[in-house]
Parts: structure tokens; sequence; C-alpha cells
């Protein structure tokens, strides 16, 4: 059995998709639950995979959920918080090894879908409520996260940026939440929020390995104790914010070096017909050593000692970031704008749009030699509504010539120049 398309199914309100394919000496399973940004929940939300990660009711102590990883010969479970687009998405994640490499008489997806599903749906609970040491104890943890955010310059930067760049759109908010609404929280609040969460959310459960969606979808249905009366949806209306004119914010901290963060406006997504295009318009930008802001900005004049464009393709937005000296600041602006005009003029070559295409290529290549990445293309196409494999993004991305990607270049507006900085002048 080679691999073939995803089959799909909704049970119990929740959209089931299984890859058959024998390309795995694995099972990967991905359970992605999303919820819209808001300031009211997303400290709750950020908090409860860290707390449902120290124990099930089966299994209340973490020593003893840990140990049955362990049995499961090693499985890994673990689990992400991030943000796409104006959703905050937690995935839990757990891969197994395949029932022919081992001898046990059990079904190994049975078991690991009973793991997760326990983990998710069934948490070790005390006295109706989330266990109180539990919670005080991942409170810190989740602190500790967010203080690692604050302490890395570069990653400050980045979120700061976006924070004032999307100060009025759910967008600003981090996806590990905030300190601030951390004491609040409580075993009985966090509880109630998580019931909340569970039952509201849309949610996706992948299964990549040797299997069918006829063998997975009863070992879902006990698994995973869901209590939902509707199939929740992603809301993917894009609200496309206008640039008026560059917001320019420059912040004084303890720090040596200089944070040069710009985000812009592309209004393309990952659902429209230009996406392929702005990919290319991103890796040609700052996406690639061969780019033009790494050439240009830190080898030709050797004014950042990193420099590059990150695109969010659910939210339309594409951030630069770069390290500078402070005296630079201005010169480095300057020639930033600069090579952002050069795209929206057309001015690119031949080699940096093969360069460009090669790099795409491989990496979403390289992406198909794992369960777990082509499981997140695969999301992708159900939070966006637009459904692309891979090997059809990288035809699309072939397509792309020089005259799509000034399209998309003259769309693009640089709406905020963000610029961290030492307190010497303050």
């Amino acid at each position: 059995m080679n691999k073939s398309a995803f089959e799909r199914k909704t049970v119990g309100n929740v959209r089931l998709h299984v890859l058959p394919t024998d390309q795995f000496k694995t099972y990967a399973i991905s359970v992605y639950i999303g919820t819209p940004l808001t300031e009211s929940t997303v400290t709750s939300v950020a908090l409860t995979p860290f707390v449902l990660r120290r124990g099930t009711a089966k299994l209340p102590e973490t020593k003893q959920f840990r140990e049955r990883q362990d049995d499961l010969y090693g499985a890994g479970f673990g689990f992400d918080v991030y943000k796409r687009g104006d959703y905050q998405i937690v995935q839990f994640r757990m891969d197994m090894i395949h029932d022919d490499f081992v001898s046990d008489k059990q079904s190994m997806l049975e078991e690991a879908l009973r793991f997760v599903g326990e983990a998710i749906t069934d948490p070790a609970l005390e006295g109706g409520s989330f266990r109180a040491k539990y919670v005080e104890a991942e409170k810190d943890t989740l602190r500790k996260r967010i203080a690692a955010v604050i302490n890395d310059k570069i990653r400050y930067a980045a979120e700061r940026s976006i924070e004032e760049m999307c100060k009025n759109e759910p967008y600003r908010l981090p996806p590990l939440g905030k300190t601030a609404d951390l004491d609040a929280i409580t075993p009985q609040s966090l509880l109630a929020a998580y019931r909340q969460w569970l039952k509201e959310s849309p949610i996706d459960v992948y299964v990549v390995g040797n299997t069918t969606l006829e063998q997975v979808e009863p070992l879902v249905e006990s698994a995973f104790r869901w209590d939902r009366s509707t199939l929740a949806s992603y809301d993917r209306k894009i609200a496309h914010q206008t640039v008026e004119q560059t917001n320019t914010v420059v912040e004084r901290l303890d720090v040596t070096q200089g944070k040069l963060n710009m985000g812009l406006r592309t209004y393309v997504t990952y659902a429209d017909d230009e996406y392929p295009a702005m990919l290319m318009y991103n890796g040609i930008l700052g996406g690639y050593p061969h780019s033009k802001l790494f050439l240009n900005v830190r080898e030709k004049e050797s004014l950042a000692y990193y420099a590059s464009s990150r695109l969010d393709g659910h939210k339309g937005i594409l951030t630069i970031q770069s390290g500078i000296e402070f005296a630079n600041y201005e010169k480095a602006v300057d020639i930033i704008k600069q090579q952002i005009g050069l795209m929206a003029e057309g001015q690119i070559s031949e080699l940096e749009m093969s360069q460009t295409r090669a790099m795409i290529a491989n990496q979403l290549r390289e992406s198909q030699d794992s369960a777990f990445e082509t499981i997140a293309l695969d999301f992708n196409n159900q939070l966006s509504g637009k459904s692309r494999t891979a090997d059809e993004l990288i035809a699309q991305v072939e397509q792309v010539d020089i005259a799509a990607i000034r399209r998309v270049a003259e769309r693009v507006k640089l709406d905020t120049i963000y610029f961290l900085r030492d307190r010497k002048g303050e």
C-alpha cells in the first residue's frame, strides 16, 4: 500500500482524517483544536495542555502517565500552542510504532488512540476540578515559557512588532497568553474553560499509517469522550486592514544589539489563487540565504547580523526581522525599503527565480517524508478551505513568473516599523 489520499468522515461532531500508507514504520496521530484569539480565553487555552499532560483519570499521577508512554515502546506524546491567522491552535501529537515491529498482541494504534483520547478528554480531577497542585505547577511552567520569549530579544521583537501592527486585531495576542492573567485562573475556572473549549472548538483528528478509515473510526469513537452537539468550523473570512500610513515604534530596553522588524500587509492568503506567487515573493525577498534582504542588507552592506522575512499565509502578513547596530537604523530601513520597492518593480533575476523555486520545491518534497509534515500541510487546507497537495503546490509554484510576483508585490503595503534599541539617549 503506497500513500493515497486522505479518507475523511465526521465522528462525534469532530472531523476525522486518515491517510492509509505503508511509507512509515509508525502511526502518527495529531489532534488540532482551534479557538478564536480573544483576551478572555487566550491564557486559559494556553495553560490547558500543560495541565492535561500531567495525568488522566486512569493515570492520575504524572509518573504513571509517563511510565505508560514507556510501556508503549517509548511512544512520543507532546503538544504545541501557536497561532494561525486569528486562531489559537493547540496541537496534540503522538507517534507509535507499527504492530508489525513489536511482539505485543494488542493493537498499537488502538493503544495510542486510547492514550491520546484519555489525555485530552478524560483528565485527572479531584474534588470536581483540576488537581490544584498540577494547575499551580503548570502556571509556573507557563510563566517561565512567557519569560523565555521576553528574554529572547529576537522573539520578543517579533511579538512586539505584531502587537503594534495588529493592536486592534485578535492577531496581536501572543499564543502563550499573558502572565498577568495567570493569577486569576483557579482549578475550577480552568476546568469550566476547558469543557467549553472542547465543546465549541473546531477539532480535527488525524491518523497517518498502515491503516484505513474503516479501522480507525471505531477506535476514535471509543477513545475520545467528546460532549459536542454541533460540528464547529473555522471562520475563513479574512479581515484585511487598510494601511493609511506607516507606523513607526521605537522601544528602549537594556539591549546591546538593535532589533529592526517590519510588518507588511500582503492582502494574499493561503486560500487565494495568488498564494504560490506570494510564496515566491517571500522567498526572493527574505526567505532564503540567496534572498535580497540577506545579500543586500547583511552581505553587501554589512548592516545586519541577520535579515530575513516570514510569511503567515493564514493572516496575509509578511514580517521582516533583522539585527543591526543602533547607529545603522536609518540606513538599514532605507535599504530594506529599496528591496521591497525592487520587488514591486519586478526587478527580479532569473537566478533568484530558479533558486527560490528549487528551495520551495525541496521543502515541500521533504515534508512528504514526514508524517507530521504531511498532516500539517493538510491541516492548512482545513483551516483555509483551500485544498492543495504538496505536489500541486510545487506545480503551481513552477508556473509562477516574474509578472505574477510583481502583481502581488504591487499590493504589499508597509504597515509598521518596530525598532528595539538601547536606553542611551532616552
